[in-house]
This record gives C-alpha cells, sequence and structure tokens, in this order.
C-alpha cells in the first residue's frame, strides 16, 4: 500500500504542491474570522442538574457574574479633595460608553450600567401623604466645605444597608460597585470598556495618591483573556524559534531546517482554517493548539528525513531514497501519529464543551500535519538537489553514537540495576501519588504576585470576597415569599445569620434586607428600626410598596409571581475541596430552616458552577486517561498480534506518568483540569517511540533469523538517535509553555516535558531489557504471528534502483 503511495506522491507531485497551496490560501483567509472567547468556559455538560439550576437562575434573575467592585482602604477619603474627585469618579465610571456591534455597525453604548458608591448611594424617604417611599441621592451635587461633607457622612453612615456592602465598620474602607453592560462583557468590546475603567481609576490615584484595587469575575475574565492572546503569540514564536535551532544543531542544513518549519507552519495555518470552519472559538486550551502543531510536527520530519538521508547514504538513489522513505517510515508515523491523536480524541468523551472542541480540534490537526509531512518533505526534497556528504554527517554524530552505546551497554550488562533502579522509582513514585491533592480555584492559575491575585486578596480580607454564591428559594407556590405573615421572611432573616458564622462569605443581600432598610425609611431613618418588623408592621410595610410604582427594582431579588426569591452573597474564592466541605456543612443548616417538603433550595452562582465544573473534569479527563490506555493499547494488539507484547509495551508508558504524578505530590501540585490534562497528552505522544522500537524490533527479528539479543541492539541502534533527537525536540518545544502566567500552562510545560523525556529513557533502556530478559516466552511467541497491520520490512524493497520521476515539460508549468 505504501508503495502506491510513494508512486502517487511522487509521480504526481507538482499537482499535490499546488493544491496544498490553494489549500493553504483558503485556510489562510478563513483563519481571519477566528475570534476569542469572551464568555466563562462551559464545563459542565448541559443536562448536569447544577448547570440546569444556574441556567434557570439566569432566566429568572438575570445573569450574576457582572459587577466589577473598585475599593480603597485610606482614611484619607472623606477630606473634602479626595471625597469630591471619589464623587467625581463614581459618576465618571457610570457615564462611560464604549463601541458595540448593532445591526452591523459599532455604535456607542453604555458599557456600565451602574455604579454605587457612597458618593452616590440613595436613602428611602417615607412620603406620609402619598403613602409611599421615595428614593432620594443622599449627595445631589459635591460637598463644597468639609462640614457640609461631615453632615453627609454622618447620614451614610446612618444606614446599616450600605455596611458591609459599599463600606464596612471602618470609615477607611469602601468601594464602588460597578455593574457591567452584560452584552458588551460577553464580547470582545469589553477590552475598551475595562479599558476606559482603568483610566479613571489612574487619574483618581494620580489626582489624591490613593491606591484603588479592583476585583470582580468580570475583571479576572477579561484580564486572563487578554493574556492568554498574548501568550498564544509568544508561544508560537518560541516554538518556532526554539524547534528551529534544534533542527539546525541536529543537521548542519539551513534547507532541512526551512522546509520542516514549512510544513507546521502549513500546518498552523490549517488549524486555525479548520477551527474557523468548525465555529469555534480561541480558548485557554485551543490557542495551545498552534504549537502544539509545531511540537509533533517537527518530529515526523526528522523521522522522514533520518530515513532519506540514511537511505541515500546506502545506495545514493536520490528517488529509490524518497520512495523508501514513504514506504518504510510512512506506516510508522501514520501510527505514532495516530496513537498521539487518540491522545487527544479522548477528550471528547468528557461532555465538557470546552474539553470537547480541544479534542477535536487536536485530533484533526495531528492527522492533517502527518498528512503534511507525508507529502510537503518527500517532494520538495525530490525537486532539490541530492544530499551532498555533509548533509548526512549528522548520521555519525559521535556524541549520539556514544550515547546509544552507553544505553546498549546498560541493556547488555546493568539490567539488573536497570530493575532495581525502576523499582526505588515506582515504590517513591507511589509514596508521592499519595500525597497528591485535589484542587481548583478560579483564580489557581495566576502567580500569587499578580496584581489580580493581590486586589482579590484585598477584598477577600475586607468584604470576604467578591465570587457570586447564590441560595434561590423556591416557596412552590404564588405569592408565597410573602404569605403565612412573611414565614419566610423569618426563615432568610435565619439563614442570613447561620452562614455569617462562615467567613467565607460577605454580607447577603436579599428582599429581607431591603424590606429592613423599608422598615428603618418607615420609622423615619431611626438605625435602630434596622430590623425585619413583627407581621403586623409588614402589613403597613405593603401599603407602601403598592403605591410605589418603582416596586420593579424589587425584580432582581424577587420573581414576578413571588414565588422565588434570592439570597445573594460574595464569597472568598476558596479551593474546589474546600468549597465541596462548605457546601456539606451548610447544606443540612439549610434544611433545617427550610423544609424540602415545602420549599425547594437551590446553591448556585458562579463558584458553585465552578467548583461543580472543576470536579466534573477532574472526574471525566481520569476517565479520558483510562480510555486513551485501552485504545492505544488495542491499537498495539492490532499492530503486535500479542497481548503480551502489549502488556509490556505499556510498562515504559505507565511508568513516567506514575513518576509525574509522584513529583506532583512532592512539589505540591495539585490535580485540577490544567494539570489532569498532562497524562492524556503525555501518554498519546510518549507511546510513540515505544510504537518505533518494536516495529524496528520486529523487522530485525525477521533480519537476525529470530535472534532475539541481536533483534534487541540492532533496533536500540538503529531507532535510538531519531528518538533522542525527537525526544528534545519535544522536551524544549513543551519547556515553551514555562514562559507563561498561568500556572496550569506552566505545569503544563514542565511536566509534559519531564514525562516525556522519562518516557525516552524507559523505551530505550526499560523496554529492551524486558524484551531481553523475558526472551523466548514472550518476544517469539508474539511475532511468529503475522499482525494484521504490518510495519515495512526493509528487506522486501521493490527494487528501486531504476526508478525516476519524469521531468516536467516546460509547457505543463504554462
Amino acid at each position: 500500500m505504501w508503495f502506491k503511495f510513494s508512486r502517487i506522491i511522487l509521480r504526481n507531485r507538482l499537482l499535490i504542491l499546488v493544491l496544498l497551496g490553494l489549500v493553504t490560501i483558503f485556510m489562510g483567509y478563513r483563519a481571519q474570522f477566528v475570534t476569542m472567547s469572551y464568555q466563562l468556559a462551559q464545563m459542565l455538560p448541559k443536562s448536569d442538574s447544577t448547570y440546569i439550576e444556574y441556567q434557570k437562575f439566569k432566566s429568572t434573575f438575570g445573569k450574576d457574574g457582572s459587577v466589577v467592585v473598585a475599593g480603597i482602604n485610606d482614611d484619607r477619603l472623606f477630606e473634602l479633595s479626595n471625597f469630591n474627585a471619589w464623587y467625581d469618579l463614581t459618576h465618571n465610571i457610570k457615564k462611560i460608553k464604549v463601541a458595540f456591534n448593532v445591526n452591523g455597525k459599532d455604535t456607542l453604548v453604555a458599557g456600565v450600567t451602574e455604579a454605587l458608591s457612597v458618593a452616590n448611594s440613595y436613602i428611602l424617604i417615607k412620603n406620609q401623604a402619598k403613602k409611599r417611599f421615595d428614593f432620594e441621592q443622599i449627595i445631589k451635587r459635591k460637598p463644597q466645605t468639609q462640614i457640609e461633607l461631615d453632615s453627609l457622612k454622618k447620614v451614610l453612615y446612618s444606614l446599616p444597608f450600605y455596611n458591609g456592602y459599599l463600606y464596612t465598620d471602618s470609615t477607611s474602607i469602601t468601594l464602588i460597585a460597578i455593574t457591567l453592560n452584560a452584552n458588551v462583557l460577553d464580547s470582545r468590546y469589553r477590552n475598551e470598556l475595562f479599558e476606559k475603567i482603568d483610566l479613571e481609576v489612574l487619574k483618581f490615584h494620580e489626582k489624591t495618591g490613593i491606591k484603588i484595587h479592583i476585583s470582580g469575575l468580570p475583571y479576572i475574565r477579561a484580564n486572563s483573556t487578554t493574556k492568554v492572546k498574548d501568550e498564544i503569540l509568544i508561544f508560537l514564536i518560541l516554538s518556532i524559534l526554539i524547534t528551529s535551532f534544534i533542527l539546525y544543531l541536529f543537521f548542519r542544513s539551513f534547507k532541512v531546517t526551512m522546509y520542516s518549519m514549512l510544513v507546521v507552519t502549513v500546518g498552523v495555518i490549517w488549524s486555525a482554517g479548520i477551527q474557523s470552519l468548525f465555529g469555534y472559538k480561541i480558548t485557554i486550551l485551543t490557542g495551545l493548539i498552534p504549537p502544539l502543531i509545531i511540537v509533533i510536527g517537527i518530529p515526523n520530519c526528522i523521522f522522514l528525513l533520518n530515513k532519506y538521508h540514511s537511505e541515500f547514504k546506502n545506495h545514493g538513489n536520490q528517488i529509490k531514497a524518497l520512495s523508501r522513505v514513504i514506504q518504510k517510515t510512512g506506516n510508522a508515523i501514520f501510527l505514532t501519529n495516530t496513537t498521539t491523536a487518540l491522545g487527544f480524541a479522548t477528550f471528547i468523551f468528557t461532555k465538557s464543551a470546552i474539553l470537547i472542541e480541544f479534542g477535536i480540534l487536536a485530533a484533526i490537526d495531528i492527522f492533517m500535519v502527518f498528512v503534511l509531512s507525508i507529502l510537503i518533505i518527500p517532494i520538495i526534497f525530490s525537486f532539490l538537489k541530492a544530499p551532498k556528504k555533509r548533509h548526512t554527517k549528522h548520521l555519525e554524530n559521535k556524541l549520539m553514537i556514544k550515547i546509544v552505546s552507553f544505553l546498549e551497554y546498560l541493556v547488555k550488562y546493568q539490567r539488573r540495576a536497570v530493575y532495581i533502579v525502576t523499582v526505588i522509582v515506582v515504590i517513591i513514585s507511589i509514596y508521592g501519588v499519595s500525597l497528591i491533592t485535589t484542587t481548583g480555584n478560579i483564580i489557581d492559575d495566576l502567580p500569587k504576585n499578580d496584581p489580580i491575585v493581590e486586589d482579590l486578596k484585598f477584598f477577600e480580607k475586607k468584604f470576604n470576597g467578591v465570587m457570586p454564591f447564590e441560595v434561590i428559594i423556591d416557596t412552590k407556590k404564588k405569592n408565597g415569599v410573602f404569605a403565612n405573615n412573611g414565614k419566610t421572611l423569618y426563615k432568610i432573616q435565619k439563614l442570613q445569620r447561620e452562614l455569617s458564622k462562615h467567613k467565607e462569605f460577605s454580607k447577603p443581600l436579599s428582599i429581607t434586607e431591603v424590606i429592613k432598610f423599608s422598615y428603618q425609611a418607615y420609622k423615619k431613618g431611626n438605625p435602630k428600626f434596622y430590623i425585619l418588623p413583627p407581621a403586623t408592621e409588614l402589613k403597613k410595610l405593603k401599603k407602601y410598596v403598592k403605591n410605589d410604582d418603582r416596586k420593579n427594582n424589587f425584580s432582581s431579588f424577587i420573581d414576578k409571581d413571588n414565588q422565588v426569591t434570592r439570597v445573594s452573597f460574595r464569597m472568598t474564592d476558596i479551593g474546589s475541596k474546600e468549597m465541596d466541605v462548605l457546601l456539606s456543612e451548610i447544606r443540612p443548616k439549610i434544611d433545617a430552616i427550610f423544609s424540602p417538603e415545602e420549599y425547594n433550595i437551590s446553591l448556585t452562582g458562579t463558584s458553585v458552577m465552578f467548583l461543580k465544573g472543576t470536579n466534573y473534569l477532574v472526574e471525566n479527563l481520569l476517565t479520558s486517561l483510562t480510555l486513551a490506555i485501552i485504545l492505544i493499547a488495542s491499537l498495539m494488539s492490532v499492530l503486535f498480534s500479542s497481548v503480551r507484547m502489549v502488556l509490556v509495551s505499556l510498562v515504559p508508558n505507565l511508568l513516567p506518568l506514575l513518576t509525574t504524578a509522584g513529583l506532583m505530590g512532592f512539589f505540591g501540585i495539585p490535580i485540577k483540569p490544567s494539570t489532569i490534562l498532562i497524562f492524556s497528552i503525555a501518554f498519546g505522544i510518549s507511546v510513540d517511540d515505544t510504537i518505533h522500537f518494536l516495529a524496528k524490533y520486529r523487522q530485525e527479528l525477521k533480519l537476525q533469523k529470530w535472534n532475539i539479543k541481536e533483534a534487541v541492539y540492532m533496533a536500540l541502534r538503529e531507532t535510538g538517535v531519531s528518538m533522542i533527537y525527537t525526544s528534545i525536540i519535544l522536551f524544549f518545544g513543551f519547556g515553551v509553555f514555562t514562559v507563561s502566567s498561568f500556572g496550569g500552562t506552566i505545569a503544563l510545560g514542565i511536566l509534559v516535558s519531564v514525562t516525556l523525556l522519562f518516557a525516552m529513557m524507559a523505551d530505550l533502556v526499560l523496554l529492551p531489557s524486558l524484551l531481553l530478559s523475558l526472551d523466548k516466552a514472550l518476544t517469539t511467541k508474539a511475532f511468529k504471528k503475522e499482525p494484521l497491520i504490518e510495519i515495512f520490512d526493509e528487506e522486501e524493497d521493490i527494487n528501486l534502483d531504476k526508478l525516476k520521476v519524469r521531468p516536467i515539460k516546460h509547457q505543463e508549468l504554462n
């Protein structure tokens, strides 16, 4: 089959190049339509109960993660000039407009729907004549004197409703709650919005010298997305530079380097085009694909070019060498790319949108880069002059020969030491695995000294956090919130007191707090009446609310049927493990207050969604890793027609995974979505070397007339150099991810690099040792039966000595 492919490729080389060029132009055109994802990643499947509850919450009350807070801790705030600057900041932020696409045209729209601070907060005034409450701003204009400001300050701090929300007990700590336009927030225009907010904050700081901290889920998301966008280009450039440099060191040829980079560059263009055709947006995961294409595609080129130079050196026939490259190497790299693609494709079974997209694109792109490699390298080099002696000199690299000879020495004479070291590594790794923890924070992947992390910690310390947490109370009947003399309201108050015992929660916002605020106004603003009134007083308040044509302002706390209400908290960004413990503690308390027979209580919000999503991903990624092992093992059983051989071959591939897991335990790297990816990716790539080695070993067994020792040694000599080359490329290629500002991406780079290094050593030392030690009990029985998929035998070449490529006539070029 591969002989036919080689004939088709080399006889139609010009046509293939033209077709590849046209497809590349089309993919390049499509690539311009790929956009960043500005929405929170969907980790849970749509059928998950937590996801369904969150969607119900959003349909009733709107989006929860659209508030940004800007806070200060400075006792100079209530100096007249500083307060007026705070007044200006609040109103300037509220006036921010940004360009937004409306019906295909960029139009200025409000980027901020509300900005609330002590500088523009409201008070309720009892209107005795109209039997209603009037909303009035406490500060209608900038204070003119310090005495006026001090008087207004007393009014502000006589309203407990704002205590814990806009300010704390200390007069030096306060914030601006900025509600953003949800449509702008989920679009590319949000960058402009945050730039304008940052600009206003900077003006305030320059004018007053007071430092402002900014945080909130939208702000964290926007900054993370911007960093991802910037890092994609950095990863791409670094991976190109590093792989180019290493290629040149190996081959000492600009042509080899240039055309290898051409293959992966075309691959990157195609990958962007394919992403556009699927309609997928760039996320923190799909953003890794372009550098992955480079890192995974270059080893294909190395194997092809190594074989080309080796064949040409043997017989000096360029076309015969290129044809044999396709025949002998094509099947092997097809299988290795298949196993790598399978490693990524298993993410499709996680039912998580972000991982499914990553798995689909990565698997398709890996097959695509294989096709490009097997087409472009032989065709391009068929047009070039035959290699000279200096081009094949790398095959005699003395350093590599010494390294392979040392590995052969270990396999020949130190197998006992190899096994002892392996057992020790396994024992230490198992202990390390026992130390691994599972966790996940929203800012977990950001460095601790990042301004975003520092600002979030400020709000966690002063206001108990900014992450949304919602308790949804369904009374199961219309008007149930106010029925039975306000029984549900008193239960809500009890719930709030119970949850206030947990330091993770901020002061809540709820219909109960609004009623307490109203009752204080009803009692002429006396702070001691900021309480939930008795049933008789509730009836009096109800008259005032009915007469208020602005009662729809309460729609953010209660649905139109007065059946469902919410209690909104902000909370600290605790880990998913701690969140699990917290939820297990508060759930029984909630059920004790709200009987499940009378109420349906849902715990939702972005914090809960993230927790459930993290747990879901970790569980499903472990499943995908198991599936990857099973699929790849099944493929190898078809390849080698031996279950025993598959079991032996899995040892040098599972050992590096165990070692990496052990290192994670020792260095305190937790299991989380960004690190669990490492194992599926590393396993899919590391098994490639095993296939190359065993395929060569099978060939050598036939050549050496079933002399197992000689077959092992020959396979080690023949594949050792290429395996070392590709492992070095992969090691440094994945190493580029260590320059990321995201902890998960850094861990991905370090741990995959280390895993692949361990895998190379296991394939070149442990696997040959096992083959020799198990000897005839394993190898002869396993390999006497012909496999369903045959790797091309070197001694069964069709005579291609006279094979030539027909020259292209001048008129065919016109």
